[in-house]
């Protein structure tokens, strides 16, 4: 059980190249500090295919939970993926999309940040929306900003174009600030309004 105070909480964004490419990286931030959360780390580079291989999980599980993810969108909307992938191994498949990943995070620029407040994983991950644009509702980053879909990408052998990438949990946010920033890379400050919101 975590003793932190809940607007203390920090988690991990990351707009993604696509994000970047459309110049949404303005939009984006604009939406975070108008919740009421704030920036507390920012920057953008060029990520490297080694940085980025870091950052996903390589364990057997998370891997297989991509092909399975995979295996269903070819089931709902009726492809082969023996025909087109090569196989029907969700290993195999989960080992497919983590590449895809891989070159979809390094086609361009991203910009990383750390983003503090009250239950800050919950409300960026409702900010952004579902990790399927097709799914997200309108209000939310990925609904308003992207048209993609899984089928679509699968199609084209690459990565779902959905702006951005936000921790599922506090430890995944606590492994992902620790692995992109270092401690003097975060700032401590006082938003004007927090008294008065919190």
């Amino acid at each position: 059980m975590s003793s932190v105070h809940p607007k203390q909480e920090q988690t991990f964004v990351l707009v993604k190249p696509d994000g970047v490419k459309r110049g949404l990286v303005g939009e984006i931030i604009r939406r975070i500090e108008q919740r009421g959360l704030k920036v507390i780390a920012l920057q953008m580079f060029q990520a490297t295919k080694e940085q980025i291989d870091g950052h996903y999980p390589k364990a057997e599980t998370w891997i297989a939970r991509l092909g399975q993810k995979t295996l269903k969108t070819y089931e709902k909307y009726g492809y082969d993926a023996i025909r087109e992938l090569g196989t029907a191994d969700e290993i195999e498949i989960g080992k497919m999309v983590r590449q895809w990943l891989l070159e979809g995070m390094t086609s361009g620029p991203v910009v990383k940040m750390v983003v503090q407040g009250i239950h800050a994983v919950d409300m960026i991950r409702k900010l952004a929306g579902n990790t399927m644009p097709s799914l997200a509702e309108m209000g939310t980053i990925r609904g308003d900003f992207s048209v993609d879909s899984p089928a679509a990408a699968n199609k084209d052998k690459r990565s779902v174009r959905n702006i951005v990438h936000a921790s599922e949990t506090p430890e995944e946010a606590a492994h992902e600030i620790g692995y992109w920033f270092s401690p003097e890379e975060i700032h401590s400050y006082t938003r004007a309004e927090e008294d008065i919101m919190f």
